[in-house]
């Protein structure tokens, strides 16, 4: 048969590590990136006779995360020990929340869809193994390592949908400041459930286990479905099982069959009391969530006029959107330096792959460079060129600054701006309509013609180097 009417059903379970000093049942240093096996203590590794005790902060963490997805609290929540036997995990079974979670019902709206949020509860991370041509070895260091676990309804429709979640809640860990929330390093990891259903049936969902990239998400979703529709057109059935992604063959391989509830014989945790949340503790963590990434977004448009796309870009690093608002406070031309940061700055930080803390220029720096440039200090066609050098520190502020004096008293600046040349390129891109058309249709080597249009416009006082990035960034935009 030709599967044409189907539609992707996708569920998430996301484990997301806390941002603790210690572990969740012992006082064990929540550092599992060192030796291996320093980080461990009697309780972590299982020992006979051992006793957890609860952390109050990975508590507090998990409220503050359940809170900003608009979740109900439990006022009494309770642990249960959840058993499946892997070397990684010491004990032999897990320490988990079961039919009394942390928190229920919220929800997180992607494009303005609603994606529900069923739980979010408490458990403890297992070791780690280390496999090898010969052997396999265990690191216990991260055994014991508060995680949250966020487990969605089944109302993902696609792949792009299930990354457009991954990172704004990957966003939202950050500016809670509760997980440092790199996928990388595993402190997010990802597991989605996948089925596809059709003529009113579903078929059986298959989950794909550990996966630490936002790129590795959406391709091993894209190859589960074709995969899944594959075979249900050829009249077979999907077996429910539990995947690994293949990323190096960017397929999935079955990792076991996958388990039923009761195969891991949950119960009650006999070693802990029940977690009673009251009122008093609620308000206080309310108090503590200050501006969200949505919220924040939407200050920045009112309070710069900032673009929309600009916005979305900024607040999904909330270090760029900190450095954002202090090189505001101290540039003159904010819409200039908006520009700057979004094309230039964005683009070394990209090409070097950096965070903006990496960033060699100071923010004052940035920002003496940028009122320079407002103030028609710079020479045009020299300012890319400038910026590159100070950018790998071939030159300093200083020395533009000495130069900007020199130039000054021998009175040779153009005195064209940044909202002059976009002014002409607009001129000149109305009036030759033909030829943006012919641009647009493919035929790219015509925009040498607008550019001297423009150059002429502007009596030859700009690079027109300068003037075709203004142009490709307009036509491609449009």
């Amino acid at each position: 048969m030709e599967l044409n009417n189907y539609e992707i059903i996708i569920g998430l379970e996301i484990h997301c590590q806390l941002k603790t000093k210690s572990k969740l049942f012992c006082s064990c240093p929540a550092e599992f990136e060192r030796e291996p096996n320093i980080n461990v203590c009697p309780v972590c590794l299982g020992f006979p006779g051992t006793l957890p005790v609860l952390n109050k902060r990975a508590i507090e963490l998990a409220l503050k995360l359940a809170l900003a997805l608009n979740c109900e609290i439990n006022r009494k929540s309770s642990f249960a020990r959840k058993h499946y036997f892997y070397p990684d995990l010491p004990k032999g079974y897990q320490i988990t929340q079961y039919k009394e979670p942390l928190a229920y019902n919220g929800y997180l709206l992607i494009d303005n869809k609603k994606i529900r949020i069923r739980r979010v509860h408490l458990e403890e991370d297992s070791g780690k193994l280390i496999h090898t041509p010969k052997e396999t070895l265990i690191d216990f260091n991260r055994a014991g390592v508060p995680l949250v676990e966020i487990v969605t309804e089944p109302d993902f429709r696609s792949p792009k949908e299930v990354t457009s979640f991954i990172e704004k809640l990957r966003t939202i860990l950050i500016y809670l400041d509760i997980s440092d929330a790199d996928m990388e390093k595993g402190n997010l990891r990802c597991e989605p459930n996948i089925s596809l259903r059709y003529n009113n049936l579903s078929s059986e969902r298959r989950e794909i286990k550990n996966l630490n990239s936002i790129k590795n998400v959406y391709q091993a979703l894209e190859y589960e479905i074709e995969y899944q529709k594959n075979l249900l057109e050829k009249g077979e059935r999907i077996e429910r099982a539990t995947l690994l992604w293949n990323e190096k063959e960017r397929r999935t391989e079955i990792m076991r069959a996958k388990e039923e509830e009761e195969d891991y014989r949950y119960f009650p945790e006999p070693d802990l009391p029940s977690l009673i949340i009251d009122e008093e503790e609620i308000l206080k963590i309310k108090e503590e969530i200050k501006e969200l990434p949505e919220e924040r977004k939407n200050r920045l448009i009112r309070e710069y006029n900032l673009k929309e796309e600009f916005a979305e870009i900024i607040i999904k690093d909330k270090y760029l959107c900190d450095y954002y608002e202090d090189l505001m406070k101290l540039v003159k031309d904010k819409n200039l330096a908006t520009n700057w940061l979004i094309n230039e700055v964005l683009r070394v930080l990209n090409e070097k792959k950096i965070k903006i803390n990496e960033f060699p220029l100071k923010i004052t720096e940035l920002a003496t460079f940028l009122n320079l440039l407002s103030e028609n200090k710079i020479p045009r066609g020299k300012v890319k060129e400038k910026f590159y050098q100070l950018a790998e520190k071939k030159i300093k502020i200083e020395d533009i600054l000495k130069t900007t004096e020199i130039k000054q008293e021998k009175g040779s600046f153009t005195q064209i701006t940044f909202s002059d040349i976009e002014k002409v390129i607009e001129e000149v891109l109305a009036q030759e309509k033909e030829v943006v058309e012919k641009y647009k249709k493919g035929k790219k080597g015509v925009i040498g013609y607008l550019i001297g249009e423009v150059v002429k416009k502007l009596e030859g006082k700009v690079d027109p180097r300068e003037i075709r990035e203004e142009i490709i960034k307009i036509l491609e935009k449009d």
